[in-house]
């Protein structure tokens, strides 16, 4: 039976960081080698750790260099022939780990996988179901996004990337996903394996505006990969234009809807099928800018409603 080692990064997080040690722990897969790598927190986190240390494989609280650091040092302590990582405020469902194995050993020529994952807020209320399609290599350098939680990679594929780039702190798991899908197959499973957590601390929602940067940075990292420069010279125009379109909408989660709109006029003039795709990035961008914002969070709201009382 495959050994798996998940590894959690954390720092700060004890509102969050013991449901998701318990999301591992409680999985009904036997053979988890179970990686805590804590950056020095003083909130709490140490001892609810503890609480918890006689059933992890590792475990340590030390100042590191950030979230890609913190990852990386469980990577080179991890065993497993398959890895993920899961974030101090996020969760996986019970059976996820179970239901990745099974779609690995039955795909022998896959080098990741991922399922669905919902969005929950501060209370576990879900409150959006994020489904995904399958992707291809070309699919990543155009920015189609993988949600991280549900995320599993084989070992082997893993040790050779080098890892993630420490010097990406938003994107870093996209870069990592091109890496990996360069060296062999990628595979959606139609299962929801993970919860992702939105709340104002979460940096998809503190520091939101800045995703948009790493999105340029990829592509120019990705055209100076000799294996991946003549593919992305193949698609430039959809993949500039995709880059433009995450920097918009991020550029609106963070708000800025006028740099945003920008942003995504930017990619209708280069390739327009882009961004026609997420006309709701303009149309929320535009209700923004005639201070009608507050409708469109009504909307939302409702949605949340929705999907909690589902």
């Amino acid at each position: 039976m495959t050994l798996v080692s998940i590894i959690t990064p954390s720092y700060n997080q004890a509102k969050y960081l013991e449901r998701t040690i318990l999301s591992v722990l409680n999985q009904d897969y036997p053979r988890i080698e179970y990686i805590v790598m804590d950056g020095a927190s003083s909130d709490g986190s140490v001892e609810i750790i503890r609480k918890y240390a006689g059933k992890l494989a590792y475990w340590e609280s030390a100042k590191d260099n950030g979230q890609a650091d913190a990852i990386n040092k469980g990577f080179a302590r991890a065993t497993g022939g398959i890895v993920a990582w899961l974030n101090s405020d996020d969760t996986y469902l019970p059976g996820a780990v179970s239901a990745a194995v099974k779609v690995f050993e039955e795909n022998p020529d896959v080098v990741l996988v991922y399922g669905n994952m919902l969005a929950v807020d501060e209370s576990d209320a879900t409150f959006n179901t994020l489904t995904y399609k399958q992707l291809t290599l070309e699919d990543l350098l155009c920015f189609q996004i993988i949600g991280q939680p549900a995320v599993f990679m084989r070992r082997p594929a893993l040790q050779k990337t080098g890892g993630l780039n420490p010097t990406f702190h938003f994107l870093l798991d996209h870069l990592l996903w091109i890496q990996i899908a360069k060296q062999g197959r990628i595979l959606h499973a139609g299962q929801t394996w993970s919860a992702a957590r939105y709340h104002p601390e979460a940096k998809n929602v503190a520091k939101a505006a800045e995703f948009g940067r790493e999105a340029f940075r990829i592509l120019d990292a990705v055209a100076q990969d000799f294996h991946l420069a003549p593919m992305l010279a193949k698609i430039n125009r959809r993949a500039r234009a995709s880059a433009h379109r995450v920097d918009s909408r991020y550029l609106l989660d963070g708000g800025l809807p006028a740099q945003a709109l920008a942003a995504w006029f930017r990619a209708l003039v280069i390739f327009p099928p882009v961004a026609l795709k997420r006309m709701n990035i303009f149309v929320s961008a535009v209700l923004n800018l005639l201070g009608l914002g507050k409708w469109r969070e009504w909307v939302l709201k409702r949605r949340k409603k929705t999907f909690a009382k589902n």
